[in-house]
């Protein structure tokens, strides 16, 4: 946790937050990027702002605002997602609510920075990250998310397969005819029809209401399940689940896809409050979303030989279908196929998004396949190769999508650094770098990620570890997590003081603390406020090849080598269990 200090020098602060151009992005590497806003719900000029807007006209801005928020949210609750949330609730009843509800808070820190980097940066996650970090740091990041998207598009094509199986359907016709639809939908050369069409699968979600009213849930139950408890006894068959319930619902496709999504539909800082308000609706359909997923299965499997005996997916459509009659069936099965497209199209834009950052070749909605071939090139492949991949044995297949789920809840500590050191990054955020309280909540966060990832490691080597020892476990790492905030509060401090003196000395040997004075300046909250956000609004990062690459401390470096050398371990025991259940 050491590696989330951003120091502090208030007068190099200041001189940085007025050097920047104001509208332009600067850094932006894709034309195509600058301009005006064009969603599927309404325009904004380039150069149009709030003020004199009536209040209409306001919301009618916000609606041409949202989308890239809405769109990762419920892309979030994608194939995997529903096979997750549906075996939670199979096999636990409504035990593990409490996972989604510790969720929240995560969703929205980790989304809401990658907001304001895309729309200050007007460059996607991996081009900063190659940018700040190099190619040696870029390559770590770029690599673990090519293999864990394309695994993860594996797991959508298997959703699309296991819906339309379900109405009768063939494999061989249905997976062929997602691939085919998702890049024509990509491939228009228009980001507004792109964006349309996501919105109207998004629509299709409402069938969850209908869903979970029909298994009849018990709101008692449910509001036990928001009480953590470990059913059964904390084992590494109900960490592998967590796990990839925290994998399913923040995942780090997530992190490149909204950057770039942001970047694509030329958000600019003056709209981050309503992209903020867009991840907000988001978060709130998503965690419905998985509810009522949870719920069908739990509910409407309820006193069937079904329960704690998951499979798959397209078992469970079955299932409800022989026990709830069926339009139960066929509701899950159409939220399957639904969860599946737009989980699929968010995942390979993010990827061929990234792809286009990292190789410096045209990647937007904007353009048309002539003008971009590399960015449509890249989708279909990726399409290709995971419809092909997903052919594969049915059992292999179903392990597979809890497997990629898991994979990318260890992974996720790896990405949440990286977001936030670019976040504390003051030649690239200026004025919208991270507050204290940011940096706090983020670093509980990722010490969360990282405990949780332990214990599943611990638990995997030593399957019949006790309850206890994991929760003892659980513990200690709380308090060294603590302890180690502290120690970076401290180190912070020591830092800002010493940058105090060194301009004390620059402006003629002052004392330190009139300096500190200086920035105490008897203003009123409301007057420091204004002067802030009018600064921030204008703000825009310069041209990335301008800025001096950050150094990393010892420690930082220590850090960052231990956490990935860790995640390593951890990712071949995420193997090792998916090897082991597939071979009984």
């Amino acid at each position: 946790m050491a590696f989330f200090s951003n120091g502090g020098n208030r007068r190099t602060n200041s001189a940085t937050a007025t050097v920047a151009p104001t509208d332009g992005a600067p850094a932006a590497l894709d034309s195509a990027h600058v301009g005006d806003i064009v969603g599927a719900l309404g325009t904004i000029k380039q150069h149009d702002t709030l003020e004199g807007r009536t209040r209409l006209q306001r919301f009618r801005m916000l609606l041409a605002i949202i989308g890239p928020g809405l769109i990762v949210m419920v892309g979030d609750n994608d194939a995997g997602g529903v096979a997750t949330y549906a075996q939670a609730g199979q096999n636990y009843g409504m035990a593990l609510v409490w996972t989604l509800l510790l969720l929240i808070p995560v969703l929205y820190v980790n989304q809401e920075m990658v907001v304001r980097l895309g729309a200050v940066a007007g460059v996607g996650h991996a081009r900063l990250i190659f940018a700040r970090f190099g190619k040696f740091w870029g390559a770590f990041s770029v690599g673990d998310l090519f293999v864990v998207n394309a695994l993860t598009i594996v797991t959508e094509f298997i959703g699309v397969s296991m819906a339309l199986g379900y109405f009768g359907l063939p494999k061989g016709i249905s997976v062929p005819l997602a691939a085919v639809l998702l890049f024509a939908v990509v491939a228009g050369g228009s980001f507004r029809r792109w964006e349309r069409f996501l919105f109207a699968l998004i629509a299709i979600n409402i069938v969850m209401f209908p869903l979970a009213f029909m298994v009849h849930p018990s709101v008692s139950e449910t509001a036990k399940g928001v009480i953590p408890s470990f059913p059964g006894g904390l084992n590494s068959t109900l960490l592998l689940l967590i796990v990839a319930i925290v994998g399913t619902t923040v995942a780090p496709w997530q992190l490149f896809f909204q950057q770039s999504n942001v970047v694509d539909k030329r958000i600019t800082p003056r709209w981050i409050r309503y992209e903020r308000i867009d991840l907000w609706v988001g978060i709130v359909v998503v965690m419905l979303g998985a509810v009522a997923i949870m719920a069908a299965a739990a509910f409407g499997l309820a006193g069937t030989d079904a329960i704690g005996n998951f499979t798959d997916a397209g078992a469970v459509a079955t299932a409800l279908r022989d026990n709830m009659g069926h339009t139960v069936g066929a509701l899950f099965a159409i939220l399957l196929l639904d969860a599946s497209l737009i989980g699929a199209n968010a995942v390979g834009l993010a990827t061929t998004y990234t792809l286009g950052d990292t190789l410096g070749k045209r990647h937007s909605l904007h353009w048309k396949i002539t003008e971009a071939p590399m960015f449509y090139v890249g989708y279909a492949a990726l399409l290709g190769v995971a419809a092909a991949v997903s052919f594969s044995p049915d059992h292999v297949l179903g392990l597979l999508t809890q497997g990629v789920q898991a994979l990318a809840g260890v992974l996720l500590p790896s990405a949440t650094v990286f977001l936030v050191l670019l976040c504390n990054d003051k030649a690239v955020l200026g004025p919208w770098v991270n507050t204290m309280r940011q940096n706090i909540i983020a670093g509980v966060i990722v010490w969360s990620l990282v405990l949780l990832s332990l214990a599943l490691t611990a638990a995997t080597f030593f399957p019949n570890l006790a309850t206890s020892t994991l929760e003892i476990g659980f513990g200690v790492g709380a308090l060294v997590g603590l302890l180690g905030g502290i120690g970076i509060w401290f180190a912070r401090r020591r830092a800002e003081r010493r940058a105090t003196e060194q301009t004390a000395k620059e402006l003629g040997n002052l004392d330190p603390d009139e300096v500190e004075a200086i920035d105490d300046i008897e203003l009123s909250r409301a007057e420091r406020k204004a002067i802030l956000e009018a600064d921030r609004d204008a703000w825009r990062t310069p041209a990335l090849d301008t800025l001096e690459r950050p150094a990393f401390s010892p420690v930082r470096m220590a850090g960052m080598i231990a956490l990935r050398g860790y995640l390593v371990i951890a990712v071949i025991l995420v193997g090792v269990k998916v090897v082991q259940s597939i071979m009984g």
